[in-house]
């Protein structure tokens, strides 16, 4: 039975208690399946600061909301995912998103093992857009985590097989899908951890720079500023590794030198300066014109 607005409440006070009560009416209505597809819809575009503990203490939230996921599984092998079913589970991962996002809930969220329910939509190749955006908000999950920059985040997923998953869908993703796997893979690089992991073996190191190299020479045909940040920033972190700097050395793509992306960086300062130091630590003698920089101390 809902509370009745106190008369001492002024009208704001009233509207967001009204608004508090429908929350809590449709986190209840996921607990059944004939209520729940609205219950998501609506709740994926509530963005509330303590949503998230809501959603995962709530009795049988979370065991709904990888119903959901599961039930998607028979409809990518082989591909018949229709927009709405796609529509529909992207919900649900909107409201994993939020959990995986918040500090009271990420830890619980990462012991449950959560992210790996969503391994096989990273798998699928199908360029339909239903998989595309169910590859996306997939991502939109794991980007979450990596956002933290919390050390159990990197611990976990590199654990997992999320560095080969993510450098697919760099290889062969749409330009958002890639920028937003790179952004992952750049998380997880930058944590001391992540660097060692990928730079342990040559295996390892050579799936990441032969990805990066193809993405460049892309880039070089069809520039995206946003992407190519990611691309650099992955480069010169690689670069603090003595031994992957000595590889590098041999493999960095010609277009990083010879001022390619000079147009594409021009209002970039930022990613400008990241090349320059890369070129700058793998010892190449690109000079700052070539790249678009004033030289330094000008």
């Amino acid at each position: 039975m809902s509370a009745q607005p106190s008369p001492l409440m002024n009208p704001q006070q009233q509207q967001q208690q009204t608004e508090q009560e429908k929350v809590y009416q449709w986190i209840n209505e996921l607990a059944h399946p004939d209520t729940r597809e609205t219950a998501l819809l609506e709740l994926s575009k509530k963005r509330e600061t303590d949503l998230a503990p809501m959603l995962w203490n709530s009795f049988g939230t979370a065991c709904a909301l990888l119903q959901e996921i599961v039930n998607i599984y028979p409809s990518i092998t082989p591909p018949t995912l229709t927009a709405h079913q796609s529509n529909r589970v992207c919900n649900a991962l909107a409201l994993l998103q939020c959990v995986a996002s918040h500090p009271e809930t990420r830890t619980a969220f990462l012991q449950a093992q959560i992210p790996l329910y969503l391994y096989p939509f990273l798998s699928t190749t199908s360029k339909t857009r239903p998989f595309e955006y169910l590859r996306l908000t997939s991502l939109g999950v794991i980007g979450a985590l990596v956002k933290t920059d919390e050390q159990e985040v990197i611990t976990f997923l590199l654990t997992t097989e999320i560095v080969p998953l993510c450098l697919s869908i760099m290889d062969s993703g749409s330009e958002l899908s890639k920028t937003v796997a790179t952004f992952i893979i750049q998380k997880i690089l930058l944590d001391e951890s992540g660097l060692s992991y990928i730079c342990q073996t040559y295996e390892r190191f050579s799936h990441v720079a032969i990805t990066l190299g193809k993405m460049v020479i892309q880039l070089s045909k069809d520039p995206c500023a946003r992407l190519l940040k990611h691309v650099v920033r992955c480069y010169l972190r690689l670069s603090d590794n003595t031994r992957a700097r000595k590889a590098l050395g041999q493999c960095l793509p010609d277009q990083l030198r010879d001022g390619t992306f000079a147009l594409c960086l021009q209002d970039d300062k930022s990613t400008k300066q990241w090349l320059q130091m890369l070129l700058k630590n793998l010892e190449l003698g690109a000079t700052p014109q070539q790249i678009g920089m004033s030289p330094l101390g000008s």
